[in-house]
């Protein structure tokens, strides 16, 4: 018969209450010093991403659908005016996401260039 679960990949314990305990990280704990510089390196190379028109899309959603939202709420207008002004939103944040997103990225990269 064929295995219906997917097996686990490391060993794990469950105690006589139910919960289970896996193991932690058994290295030398990090300096504060060293989870600062891990924390800078993996921020900058955050940043340092080009902009992309799906991470604008993504955002764009985000925001419309809290616009449509605070518009039927706050402004007690129907969902069906709540969800066509979103949609217009959606489409009007896009490409000012991703502009304002170019700009910084600019921004940045000509401030990095000039140290």
């Amino acid at each position: 018969m064929a295995q219906t679960k997917r097996k686990r990949k490391s060993k794990h314990r469950g105690t006589p209450a139910g919960t289970i305990e896996r193991s932690g990280r058994t290295g030398r704990p990090r300096t504060r010093e060293e989870a600062k510089q891990i924390s800078r390196r993996r921020r900058t190379e955050r940043l340092d991403k080009p902009p992309t028109w799906r991470g604008a899309m993504q955002r764009a959603a985000m925001a419309a659908a809290v616009f449509g939202v605070l518009v039927v709420v706050f402004f007690k207008r129907d969902v069906a005016q709540g969800a066509i002004l979103a949609a217009f939103m959606f489409l009007l944040y896009i490409p000012l996401g991703y502009a304002t997103d170019t700009l910084i990225y600019r921004f940045r990269q000509r401030r990095r260039q000039a140290r």
